[in-house]
């Protein structure tokens, strides 16, 4: 069952950017987005590089090893279309952000 588990806190991602968190196994990229923090998978769909560790610009990051880009509000590639990483809820309680995983 699925459940929301702490992935940050909240002063750990300041805005404008994102960090890696490595949570039940999965790693997840946490984006902080002008104080709306929104998850999805680590792994570029392209060449599996770390899009938490990418540029971030708006609600678009930017794959630090070939350059695809991905809207973190939806998992969605930019580059192409049909391409897609998974997408988490994410709450926010007290100093704590959480994904529901």
């Amino acid at each position: 069952m699925a459940e929301f588990v702490r992935v940050a806190g909240t002063t750990d991602v300041s805005a404008g950017n994102g960090i890696v968190a490595e949570v039940n196994g999965q790693s997840i990229a946490l984006f902080n987005v002008d104080g709306t923090f929104y998850a999805i998978d680590n792994t570029c769909v392209h060449r599996g590089g770390p899009l938490g560790e990418g540029e971030l610009s708006g609600d678009t990051v930017t794959c630090p090893w070939h350059g695809w880009e991905y809207n973190v509000k939806t998992g969605k590639s930019l580059n192409n279309p049909s391409a897609c990483v998974k997408s988490y809820e994410v709450k926010v309680e007290g100093a704590d952000v959480k994904v529901l995983l």
